[in-house]
């Protein structure tokens, strides 16, 4: 691999982890204010049916776990195992894949309370 391959995907590993971490903040912090506010988890996910805002703000959040953590599997599985890179990267996209695809099915579900 070149290594303007390799400052590409350390550079969007690095961006996609700054902003995951503003998202999981924002998440963590509502989820302490409706918790305290009384909300149970069942009447959280009534007010997350149909809100689009939601909808989007979690897909986001998937997607770019999707891109992340893959590059960094890849990584590991290079360094730690000593995997070759053609190998490494075939499975890292194919988690990346299943990442993707089971996490806005779930989000999916959230927003439609389960419907498919």
């Amino acid at each position: 691999m070149t290594s303007g391959r390799n400052q590409m995907l350390w550079r969007a590993q690095r961006l996609s982890a700054h902003v995951l971490g503003l998202l999981v903040l924002v998440h963590l912090v509502l989820m302490v204010i409706a918790v305290q506010g009384g909300l149970t988890a069942a009447e959280i996910l009534s007010r997350t049916q149909g809100a689009i805002g939601w909808l989007l703000f979690y897909s986001s959040f998937v997607i770019l776990v999707s891109a992340h953590a893959p590059i960094g599997v890849k990584n590991i599985l290079q360094e730690q195992f000593g995997w070759r890179h053609s190998t490494a990267s075939r499975l890292s996209i194919l988690y990346g894949l299943a990442l993707v695809v089971l996490g806005l099915r779930a989000c999916w579900a959230v927003f439609t309370g389960g419907q498919l």
